[in-house]
């Protein structure tokens, strides 16, 4: 942790793990823990986003209960524990669902040593899915000239659909259904990417935290060992890299 304090009025001060951390007016307790430079899992939540609460990896104990750090609001005295067995088994567990539930072969995928779930199972010390696979078949959309959308490999974080809509102002991107069979869906008359409105310099198209949507003729540009995450493990690399600017 950072000791950084945040300004003179701080509102207050929270315990993470045993560690003060300083909160400012409005923070989530996702915001403060990030500013102070400490890390809780998350896939769904990034900086400038408004908070979302759909992954559940970044759930906490507040006071005794459960909550998701990037919506719970922060508030003096609280008790917030983290980095506790309990909760390490409860996102091992939500990795292994997210695994299994869409295709993700790291190993062929162009996303690997950049993805998010891939990185934040290595540092919650997945092994295996531990569930049986679902292995469903999905649209691959390769309309668009310079960009790929695999639904195969989408976990629903909708950072898409939040950056098209509050940073691009294009609604490219909405989820329609609901539980097994909630889907990413495009906004064009054919319901492809090609006939979108999406830009390869959209805000839109370079959230994506795994391989869902992504950039086309740059897959294994950069080789093994030197990928983002072969430097250093996600717990140690900042969330304000991959904020929009």
């Amino acid at each position: 942790m950072t000791s950084h304090r945040i300004d003179a009025l701080s509102p207050g001060v929270f315990s993470l793990d045993g560690r003060d951390i300083e909160f400012g007016p409005g923070d989530t307790i996702m915001q403060a823990v990030t500013r102070a430079g400490g890390y809780i899992p998350h896939l769904c939540w990034m900086e400038g986003f408004h908070p979302h609460g759909s992954c559940r990896l970044c759930t906490v104990k507040v006071n005794g209960r459960m909550g998701a750090a990037c919506t719970v609001l922060a508030s003096t005295g609280q008790i917030v524990e983290s980095d506790t067995e309990e909760l390490r088994t409860l996102r091992r567990t939500l990795l292994q669902m997210l695994f299994v539930e869409g295709n993700h072969f790291c190993p062929s995928c162009e996303k690997s040593g950049n993805c998010r779930l891939q990185a934040t199972a290595y540092e919650a010390g997945m092994t295996g899915p531990h569930f049986e696979e679902f292995y469903p078949q999905r649209k691959v959309d390769a309309s668009h000239p310079d960009l790929l959308l695999d639904l195969n490999r989408c976990i629903l974080c909708e950072l898409c659909v939040r950056a098209s809509h509050d940073l691009d102002g294009k609604d490219v991107f909405a989820v329609s259904g609901h539980g097994i069979d909630a889907h990413l869906v495009v906004n064009s008359p054919s319901g492809l990417l090609g006939d979108s409105a999406l830009l390869a310099t959209d805000h839109a198209a370079k959230v994506c935290p795994v391989g869902a949507l992504l950039p086309k003729r740059q897959g294994f540009a950069v080789p093994i060992g030197k990928r983002k995450f072969d430097l250093k493990p996600i717990s140690a690399s900042s969330p304000f890299d991959e904020a929009p600017q």
